[in-house]
């Protein structure tokens, strides 16, 4: 990997020198053209940045933009990237350019020629200022179409499914045990017997003892009251009688007589007194004060 860096950091170092020797021929050639068209030294110096310049932002805007803004980065790179061909064929082509002997204004002998290559050099530098706006404000204003998440694979999610622990599934409600109650026959009432016969007593018959019915121990409901698990209503709460502020003085007293000054704090005083923590701050402050007093 770190081979694989190092070898495209050359090529990038090596692309940046060759690039860098190109504008450096191609800027001699432009210098001489600015100056044949009525450029003064600091213009002609600066008009190859006029023209190659733009073809590097053009170049980079390529890389930035997407669709119909892509284009036209495309074609102001194409368009610059002709006009400094020309201009650069023109200076091989003329060469009185490269002493600036040339009369200024004529870059060509036939006139039509001439005037398409003096518009030509200097619509390059107005061109600039143009299209090099709108491409910055087109880099400026891109914004990268967002990433779709990716799709959520069938196998995996019921893989997900099966594998899900025994906490994260639905708690089943047991449905209720109701009791097993055998109904015992009904007693047959033992009567005389009718018959033709002279009636006869029937002796009593003495039922047999039943076998004690074993009984099932039940959870007995609970008296107890259950614990509030939220606010007490006012009118559920045992009435307490309030307690003065002396009072509440009195017992912290008695309370913390044998407390070193660092655990007298408010919340140990107001757990051991049961009181507010407002309350519990004053008294705090109060005893802390009396002790300062004593020593």
């Amino acid at each position: 990997m770190n081979l694989h860096r190092k070898g495209r950091a050359a090529l990038v170092l090596a692309l940046v020198a060759v690039v860098a020797m190109a504008f450096r021929v191609s800027w001699n050639a432009l210098r001489d053209i600015a100056g044949a068209v009525g450029a003064d030294a600091t213009a002609a110096t600066l008009y190859p940045f006029v023209v190659d310049g733009l073809m590097a932002l053009a170049l980079i805007a390529t890389l930035v933009l997407t669709d119909k803004d892509r284009s036209f980065a495309l074609k102001v790179l194409g368009t610059y990237t002709l006009a400094s061909l020309v201009l650069n064929y023109v200076h091989g082509l003329v060469p009185e350019l490269h002493g600036r002997t040339i009369e200024w204004g004529r870059l060509a002998e036939w006139d039509p020629a001439n005037w398409a290559l003096v518009l030509l050099a200097t619509s390059l530098p107005v061109g600039s200022i143009y299209f090099g706006s709108d491409l910055v404000a087109k880099v400026l204003h891109h914004r990268p179409a967002p990433i779709a998440p990716p799709t959520a694979n069938t196998e995996e999610s019921t893989e997900t499914e099966r594998n899900r622990s025994t906490a994260d599934l639905p708690v089943s409600t047991s449905a209720p045990i109701t009791p097993n109650v055998k109904q015992l026959p009904r007693p047959v009432a033992v009567g005389f017997l009718k018959s033709t016969l002279p009636a006869k007593p029937v002796p009593s018959i003495t039922p047999p003892v039943a076998a004690p019915i074993e009984r099932r121990a039940v959870a007995a409901e609970s008296t107890r009251p259950r614990r509030a698990t939220g606010r007490v209503p006012e009118v559920a709460r045992t009435p307490r009688p309030k307690r003065t502020a002396d009072e509440l003085l009195a017992e912290a007293r008695t309370a913390t007589a044998g407390w070193p000054l660092g655990k007298l704090t408010a919340e140990g005083i107001r757990r051991e007194v049961r009181t507010s923590p407002a309350n519990a701050r004053t008294l705090r402050d109060t005893l802390r004060a009396e002790r300062a007093e004593a020593a």
